[in-house]
């Protein structure tokens, strides 16, 4: 069955359209919904039924961790345990925003979500979708791409309807999200940081950030 499509305005999001969305979510099901880079599938990283779904929609490996959206820093940091002390230094400078900070999760978490690494990837992202789904839902939710594993990322709601359109309930369209590169992954462990993955955020732009 394909999936409700849903028009929801990026910039002045539709209450009753995001309630509608939440629904979805607290009972288990697996949402698309747009983010400030590519669309994602949002869904409550604390169901682990949820998180399956998620690895089976996209054929995701299981041995692949879950981001997961959050927004504020003060939640990201209660999904984390040891924060280094350069967490909040990034943290304060790019988010809301296209950083993804790999850290060591909190107990709280699944270790399904985490793909038994004990490790979490944590972003605020700087989309009012996503923040008011998470304010409403009081919680925060899973954030991978949106997108058959080993495909290419979607902007645009229908690239998602093509490869996931009869695999969702609901996707949230709020038309072109504008990204062509993805989050900036960066690993931080201790004192010391590696960039995983160079996104929007460039190499360059971390390290002005940590300069004294």
């Amino acid at each position: 069955m394909p999936a409700e499509l849903l028009k929801v305005s990026a910039e002045a999001p539709e209450i009753a359209s995001l309630r509608y969305a939440c629904d979805f979510i607290q009972r288990g099901e697996v949402v698309g919904v747009p983010t400030d880079t590519y669309y994602g599938l949002a869904a409550d990283p604390f169901n682990l039924a949820a998180v399956e779904q998620i690895y089976q929609i996209k054929g995701r490996p299981e041995s692949r961790a879950l981001p997961i959206l959050v927004n504020s820093i003060e939640q990201a940091a209660g999904l984390a345990r040891d924060l280094p002390e350069i967490f909040p230094k990034l943290a304060r400078k790019f988010w809301p925003g296209a950083l993804t900070l790999l850290v060591d999760a909190s107990h709280r978490l699944p270790l399904k979500v985490t793909a038994n690494t004990g490790r979490v990837a944590l972003r605020w992202p700087n989309a009012k979708i996503v923040t008011w789904l998470i304010e409403m839902l009081e919680g925060p939710i899973t954030g991978t791409s949106a997108n058959i594993s080993g495909f290419p990322p979607c902007s645009q709601c229908d690239q998602l309807v093509k490869q996931l359109g009869d695999r969702l309930p609901l996707i949230l369209d709020s038309g072109e999200t504008g990204a062509t590169l993805a989050s900036t992954i960066v690993d931080l462990q201790n004192d010391s940081w590696k960039i995983i993955r160079e996104g929007i955020i460039s190499e360059a732009d971390i390290r002005a950030a940590l300069e004294p």
